[in-house]
């Protein structure tokens, strides 16, 4: 059984491959097309799905899309009609692309596929699953749970926003929803849209900047805007809001109540803003601990599974494991839309073609989230050489031990091994490395290299086996879902004067023996990284940790503000080329910046929209 998942046409679109249950291949559009967020049919990630599996279009036997067009334009329709004459605006700009575009989407669908296959059953072959169903199927069928309760919690999909459903076997049982305009995943949207950020994108700032404020407006929040109940059920007051029927996700009287007009992106971040992140981000914690304790009651089954945009939010996720709710807690790693493509195939599989689900190999059904496409050696050297870069090629260990040694002496590397990740993080096979015993790295990284706001926290990629001795967790986070503080042995007690700082003044304060990873409230955004999914990247650890006796690295994205991470060896060359990256390793390929042809150096920096 060979079935195709897609999602696409709103944003993060991505297309998934499951040949007799299990996930071989899967991609986001923007990948390839390096148009961060592409909502475009996904042509080259399904032609790269079918590729690595060796098939062609005709041996497809179903293509799932992850959720239903129709119900979608129906809650427009009635959300326009509950709140009319308001948003009419809106409304006339709306309604001409639902009719144009989106209500025909079937059509749409159609039509692509067909360029594959002009044969192709469409009516009988193209499968449609809700939302919802696609983000519980993406986290539960991959996990390594034979029951488990799901908890997808996002903006909005159809209808639903959130939504409990119960795993068993083979079967995936949706219990309850909350519905539109009600979402966790719009109020925070809200209050990124509010402190300057992009929506859709920008959430993760928010949390980012969190620790560097109090959460002084969280009584405000759940006074004013959210009627919040023990079981963790809960209403949006939309007075305060506009994103039902107007062009903005607030208005003026969420302006009012907060002490001012939203922050323009060019303006600088002042304490109100982050009191007014850490306010939102404690609001959402406990709305997420309030659902899993009322499932865990009602179900009384021990292991959690997460979905949706909110499960990104892996400073909730830590609260949410410390808190022992639930023994055992999978997040999916391509929690946001991207991994509804995922789901979309798992719930045909499993719902529509009733087949038995499949003993995962590993830790889980999701491979370590290696799941893109990978260069062998000759194909690295060949497309190298053509894009101009010079470089030398180093037997397996030697190439370890010359990155380990370049982590040490303190450079920035570019890491590009295997397979390319499937979701929004690095993890090992397009990664930009540094040391984080470094005071100055996080500084570094952020603007000299990834040219993004300097308070954004960077991730440590620990090997598992040590874990523990580093941070307060001892369960496997592959995915870097996973907050959890540094021990308190690694960390530096701070000065009364270095705790009298406020807000990102505290940044350069160094608080542990891996400074360049620990955040301002001594938390951590932890990968632990296992050899079974990701050797190379667990030999090169390992040799850090020979070298220094630090377990550790600093692990981000290999990619600029505004870029989608790197997809071929000419993408990490470009990217290598327009940073401040000082060493790039491909393969078993070994570049130095200094050896390069300065011609090749380009203006990175401006190439890409900032997210």
């Amino acid at each position: 059984m060979r079935i195709l998942g897609l999602s696409a046409l709103y944003h993060d679109s991505a297309a998934a491959l499951l040949v007799d249950g299990r996930l071989v291949a899967a991609a986001q559009e923007e990948r390839f097309t390096r148009k961060k967020h592409d909502s475009s049919f996904p042509r080259n990630a399904v032609d790269y799905c079918l590729a690595e599996a060796g098939l062609k279009f005709a041996d497809i036997d179903y293509v799932a899309f992850y959720d239903k067009p129709f119900l979608k334009f129906e809650r427009l329709l009635e959300t326009y009609l509950a709140f009319a004459p308001r948003g009419f605006a809106s409304f006339r700009m709306a309604i001409p692309v639902w009719l144009k575009e989106k209500l025909f989407q079937k059509t749409l669908l159609r039509d692509e596929l067909k360029r594959w296959e002009p044969s192709f059953d469409w009516q009988g072959k193209l499968l449609f699953g809700e939302h919802h169903q696609s983000h519980a199927a993406s986290a539960y069928f991959p996990s390594p749970f034979d029951e488990a309760v799901v908890l997808t919690m996002d903006g909005v999909g159809e209808w639903a926003t959130t939504s409990l459903a119960v795993g068993r076997g083979a079967e995936l049982e949706m219990r309850r929803e909350i519905h539109f305009p009600h979402s966790i995943g719009l109020l925070y949207s809200a209050f990124t849209y509010y402190t300057g950020f992009r929506v859709n994108s920008g959430e993760y700032k928010v949390m980012g900047l969190a620790p560097y404020g109090e959460p002084t407006y969280a009584k405000t929040i759940l006074n004013k805007l959210v009627d919040l109940k023990a079981d963790g059920s809960f209403r949006l007051d939309q007075d305060y809001f506009d994103y039902c029927t107007g062009l903005r996700m607030t208005n003026g009287k969420f302006d009012a109540l907060f002490g001012g007009p939203a922050r323009n992106a060019d303006e600088p971040l002042v304490q109100r803003h982050m009191n007014l992140a850490a306010s939102v981000q404690a609001v959402t914690e406990e709305i997420v601990l309030r659902l899993a304790r009322s499932a865990r009651a009602e179900t009384g089954i021990a292991n959690l599974c997460l979905a949706g945009g909110v499960a990104l939010n892996c400073v909730a996720n830590g609260k949410l494991l410390r808190a022992g709710i639930f023994d055992n807690i999978w997040v999916q790693p391509a929690a946001g839309d991207a991994g509804g493509a995922v789901g979309a195939a798992f719930a045909a599989h499993h719902g529509y073609c009733r087949q038995p689900r499949v003993r995962a190999d590993g830790l889980d059904g999701m491979s370590g989230s290696y799941l893109g496409p990978a260069y062998a050696q000759p194909d690295i050297e060949s497309r190298l050489a053509t894009a101009g870069a010079k470089f030398d090629v180093l037997p397996y260990d030697t190439m370890i031990d010359a990155t380990a040694r370049a982590l040490a002496d303190g450079k920035a590397v570019g890491w590009f091994q295997g397979r390319m990740e499937f979701g929004p993080r690095a993890l090992g096979g397009r990664s930009i490395l540094g040391d984080p015993r470094s005071p100055s790295m996080q500084k570094t990284l952020n603007l000299r290299v990834k040219y993004r706001e300097s308070f954004r926290p960077f991730a440590p990629s620990v090997l598992r086996e040590d874990v523990a001795d580093w941070f307060e967790i001892d369960v496997d986070s592959p995915y870097m879902l996973m907050v959890a503080p540094v021990v308190e042995d690694r960390r530096r007690a701070m000065s009364a004067e270095e705790q009298a700082l406020f807000g990102i003044d505290k940044l350069n304060v160094p608080r542990s023996d891996i400074p360049a990873v620990t955040h301002v409230d001594y938390s951590a955004r932890i990968q632990t990284v296992h050899r079974e999914t990701n050797r190379a990247y667990h030999d090169l650890i390992s040799a850090f940790k020979a070298m220094t006796g630090c377990p550790v690295v600093v692990n981000t994205s290999f990619n600029v503000r505004g870029e989608p991470i790197v997809c071929t060896p000419e993408d990490a060359f470009r990217c290598f080329m327009g940073s401040d990256i000082e060493t790039l390793v491909v393969g078993n390929c070994v570049l130095r910046k200094d050896d390069q042809d300065p011609a090749l150096k380009r203006d990175y920096k401006g190439a890409f929209e900032l997210d």
